[in-house]
């Protein structure tokens, strides 16, 4: 464990020196000022003031922040897990350059320890950032709307453990290829492409009535990271804080744990 935690705050300060934690820093201040200025020409009372009659100021104060929730949670979740994936995709794939790769392997330290540490300093560094943005979000809405509800923040957990069923694929085809390219876009593929068609594959059942077709997306929907009903979920937490349904985070994260344990296995596997 000790050489795990080494590795993971080595990690965190390699994407300092590389400027990357800092960038992504940077990029969520942004979003932040952007919000913060978004809920400073937001006229409340009038708008409270139209809609008035239509149930008391409580109630619509609710229903303002839930309505703010639902639009904020969904580009967040993207946008974050966009940004995270770009940011971290190169630190793993640095791991296997030449130089690189043969100082760690001289270390007393299994490959096991060395991946491992590597995926939970990528964690650690998305998670500081996903958790600065939303506590920054959730202020500015306090301050705004008085409201202080802590389901907001349940978010950090809901995308920060997606982030983290993705980087192990990335770690994965890193691990396979070497190559940061591959692991960005077989992720985003996933992320905009295969996911969401899984997400909908009930669609595609009733229009096509093709068994052979539900039997090919009920075995791709157990295999492929579920990063859409991640999605789904943190809106529920975000806006109510309830859980829809556990079987995303479920089979989530046994996909997780099987595509660490690969990639474990096939870099014992491998010469340097």
């Amino acid at each position: 464990m000790r050489n795990i935690y080494q590795i993971t705050i080595f990690t965190l300060r390699e994407a300092l020196a590389r400027k990357i934690f800092i960038i992504f820093s940077i990029v969520s201040t942004l979003v932040l000022i952007g919000f913060a200025i978004g809920f400073a020409m937001f006229d409340l009372q009038s708008f409270m003031n139209i809609r008035i009659g239509k149930g008391n100021e409580q109630q619509l104060l609710s229903q303002v922040v839930g309505m703010v929730r639902s639009v904020i949670i969904g580009p967040l979740f993207g946008g974050g897990l966009f940004l995270s994936i770009f940011s971290t995709a190169g630190i793993i794939s640095a791991l296997f350059e030449k130089g690189n790769i043969d100082l760690f392997l001289s270390k007393p330290i299994s490959r096991a320890q060395l991946l491992l540490g590597k995926y939970f300093g990528g964690i650690l560094i998305v998670f500081l950032n996903i958790a600065y943005v939303i506590i920054g979000i959730w202020f500015l809405v306090g301050l705004k709307f008085s409201n202080w509800d802590p389901a907001f923040l349940y978010s950090i957990l809901t995308i920060t453990f997606a982030f983290a069923v993705i980087y192990s694929l990335i770690i994965f085809a890193a691990v396979l290829t070497k190559s940061s390219v591959l692991s960005m876009v077989s992720s985003y593929v996933i992320f905009f492409i295969l996911s969401p068609l899984l997400m909908g594959r009930e669609f595609f059942f009733e229009i096509t009535h093709s068994t052979f077709l539900k039997s090919v997306l009920d075995f791709m929907y157990y295999i492929i990271p579920l990063t859409s009903p991640l999605g789904t979920i943190s809106t529920f937490l975000a806006i109510n804080g309830t859980i829809n349904s556990y079987e995303p985070i479920i089979i989530s994260f046994v996909q997780l744990i099987l595509i660490l344990a690969a990639s474990i296995t096939v870099f014992n596997k491998k010469d340097y």
